[in-house]
């Protein structure tokens, strides 16, 4: 994936585990080499002797043991991963295993865009659309709960993707409360939740978010 700006200044970018070693290489032999490391739990910061930083978000953390190394290690760590993708009119679930599907449910409806009339025009379509995002939401949180209730405690975390209000909505519903509860603090950005996005996002899940601030 592209690197995309984060607020504060800088740029993240996601790392798969088999590249995280070699891309701390490059970034030591980019800029004069590493001369200092914060290790925490959560996260590692190195600084490079120009200034630069990278800090690396520690996925499916706690890190046990702060360090780089422990990093690396710990990311290559195979995981079989829930995934919990919405947005409004579509969504997508499945559980993977090392970043390959292995069972999932992916549904669609439809829901119109917003109206430019005015009166009771406009207020009967804002009615229709929100009927048919209350369905979409409905319909999401079946297949959620149907598909990944299950299969908890067969997995060693959860990763949620799309579009934040409709995630937060269905936290709502209590029959996905254990599924939430075990919600990586990461919510991936994706497109239209369909198959080949949820496979995307099966890989990415596994990636180590890495943000880059220039000294």
């Amino acid at each position: 994936m592209k690197p995309r700006e984060v607020a504060g200044g800088g740029r993240a970018v996601e790392v798969p585990p088999e590249r995280l070693a070699g891309f701390f290489t490059r970034f030591a032999g980019r800029h004069g080499g590493i001369v200092a490391t914060a290790a925490g739990p959560l996260e590692v910061r190195v600084t490079a002797a120009d200034g630069t930083t990278a800090t690396a978000t520690v996925p499916f953390g706690p890190l046990e043991d702060p360090s780089l190394d422990a990093l690396v290690a710990h990311a290559l760590v195979p995981r079989r991963i829930a995934l919990l993708l919405v947005r409004l009119g579509s969504h997508s679930v499945g559980v993977a295993r090392d970043g390959r599907i292995e069972v999932s449910r992916t549904g669609r409806h439809l829901v119109h865009g917003r109206s430019a009339a005015g009166g009771w025009s406009q207020q009967r379509f804002a009615r229709r659309r929100a009927g048919q995002a209350r369905h979409a939401l409905q319909d999401a949180a079946k297949d959620a709960f149907e598909v990944l209730v299950p299969r908890l405690s067969e997995v060693d975390a959860v990763v949620l993707g799309g579009d934040r209000r409709a995630l937060d909505e269905l936290r709502e519903d209590r029959r996905l409360t254990p599924l939430f509860a075990r919600g990586e603090p990461r919510v991936l950005e994706v497109g239209e939740p369909s198959r080949a996005v949820l496979e995307e996002a099966a890989a990415r899940a596994l990636s180590v978010q890495v943000t880059l601030r220039d000294g």
